[in-house]
């Protein structure tokens, strides 16, 4: 099992936090998803290394932003 954690910019409500969580539990590999919205942080767990652009664009594609 592998976990990862982002920093993900704009997220401010249950919603945002809703919209994140969908986005990266279709990643392929990710067995898990936790968001917290008071530190922007996204934690991803995995059944095998996932590959950090694919979260980065699937965070993309639900309208927010992974901080470099």
């Amino acid at each position: 099992m592998s976990e990862s954690t982002f920093v993900v910019k704009g997220m401010t409500c249950s919603g945002c936090m809703s919209k994140v969580t969908t986005a990266v539990t279709g990643v392929d590999g990710v067995t898990d998803v936790d968001v917290d919205i008071s530190n922007g942080e996204l934690t991803v767990v995995s059944d095998s290394p996932v590959d950090p652009e694919a979260i980065r664009k699937a965070v993309g594609d639900a309208g927010y932003e992974i901080a470099s």
